[in-house]
């Protein structure tokens, strides 16, 4: 499903129109990701949760050349699903 198709979802669920929709789906997903470059986690109750996982410096492998790299640390977005999406999905 992409961006489109969820706005029309979203639109037809609440009986608003498309354009209503993309501005909430919009706001929905500023709000998420202001929080997390604030540090913050997103808790969606039986959805799941959104948080900002560090991951350390390490050193790799450049495959075309075998030589060996620094990867630098840096901060990922984490989702760990909720109990109810976890048993929806099985």
């Amino acid at each position: 499903m992409n961006k489109t198709e969820l706005v029309e979802k979203i639109a037809a669920g609440a009986g608003i129109t498309k354009v209503d929709a993309k501005k909430a789906l919009d706001a929905a997903v500023a709000a998420v990701k202001e929080a997390l470059i604030a540090g913050d986690k997103v808790s969606l109750v039986g959805f799941g949760t959104f948080a900002v996982n560090e991951r350390p410096a390490r050193e790799g492998i450049n495959p075309s050349t075998k030589a060996k790299i620094q990867i630098a640390a840096k901060k990922v977005a984490k989702f760990k699903a909720g109990a109810e999406l976890a048993d929806a999905l099985n």
